[in-house]
């Protein structure tokens, strides 16, 4: 779900256009590359797998995917870092929000992690006033509170429902959000290729002590495909996101995030066997309609911004 920043200029045009179909498709694929990625972590946590080498795995494989992707031998500026402190942080916040995210999956369902996870368009609004010095309004606050509710009926505190797993899930979501704000400070300074790059090899430096440690050698060639593939599921995922926000605005391609819930359901129930309870179902479905309107609300401010831009 990481939107990393296109590198050519910001198309406004796109926005009063009807959506592609390849673009639809492209986000749809998109999202459903992230579900089977979560879906893969969970079976390999499941299966015994240290969550913190499931993860190390993950970024390994990506960075050296990044690597030939970008042509690394080629490229000085893969390499360049305009803002040093910031990209030390921003590849210090993704290792840290997958592994809370691999942890919670081993114990809870995919339509739970995800229904959890679904608020971080929520979250980075809420940061963004004291972080950006971007406020949201009343009505998106309001959209905020209603979501917030949704994400208590999921996790349903008080009841046997709430357990640990479910605070690695809300850390996930509150270390990505962070994640996203920062990325946005970012996306101005630098390169698509550095922003990808540093993410992944900061993560797998990082991990890599711990890896080590807890991790074993691959029960069957399976489990390595598996593995190997997670890090090809990230890249993937990411590179579509690229292509289809080339072919419509932003605010076009967000909304699809929430198909990740019907991935991630289906999937649960094909590969685990899970069937989300009524009140899974009831919270995700507040949590998502919420933050399609804050996503709405947000476009209509920028184009309301623009056309004041324009009478001037």
């Amino acid at each position: 779900m990481d939107l990393i920043p296109n590198s050519r200029p910001a198309r406004h045009d796109v926005d009063r256009e009807a959506m592609p179909p390849v673009a639809m498709v492209m986000a749809l694929s998109t999202f459903m590359c992230f579900a089977v990625l979560d879906t893969t972590a969970k079976y390999l946590v499941t299966a015994g797998y240290a969550a913190v080498f499931v993860v190390w795995c993950r970024f390994l494989s990506h960075t050296v995917i990044a690597f030939f992707a970008f042509q690394g031998w080629r490229r000085v500026d893969m390499y360049r870092m305009n803002s040093v402190p910031l990209q030390v942080l921003r590849g210090l916040l993704l290792p840290v929000t997958t592994l809370f995210n691999f942890l919670a999956l081993r114990d809870l369902q995919l339509a739970q992690t995800v229904s959890i996870f679904l608020t971080v368009p929520m979250t980075v609004t809420a940061m963004a006033g004291p972080l950006l010095g971007e406020w949201a309004g009343p009505r998106r606050w309001a959209a905020i509170m209603v979501g917030f509710i949704g994400v208590l009926i999921v996790v349903r505190p008080g009841t046997d429902v709430f357990s640990p797993a479910i605070i690695w899930s809300i850390l996930a979501t509150i270390t990505y959000s962070l994640y996203s704000i920062v990325t946005r400070k970012l996306a101005m300074q630098e390169s698509q290729s550095s922003l990808v790059f540093y993410s992944c090899i900061f993560a797998t430096i990082l991990m890599a002590p711990s890896a080590l440690i807890y991790g074993q050698v691959p029960d069957s060639a399976f489990d390595v495909v598996l593995l190997a593939g997670l890090g090809v599921l990230g890249m993937g995922g990411h590179a579509l996101l690229v292509k289809a926000s080339r072919l419509a605005s932003a605010s076009k391609v967000a909304p699809f995030v929430y198909s990740q819930l019907l991935w991630m359901t289906a999937l649960g129930f094909v590969v685990f066997g899970d069937v989300p309870d009524g009140w899974t179902v009831l919270g995700a479905s507040i949590i998502c309609m919420s933050g399609i309107y804050i996503m709405n609300r947000e476009r209509q401010i920028a184009r309301n911004e623009r056309k004041a831009e324009a009478q001037r």
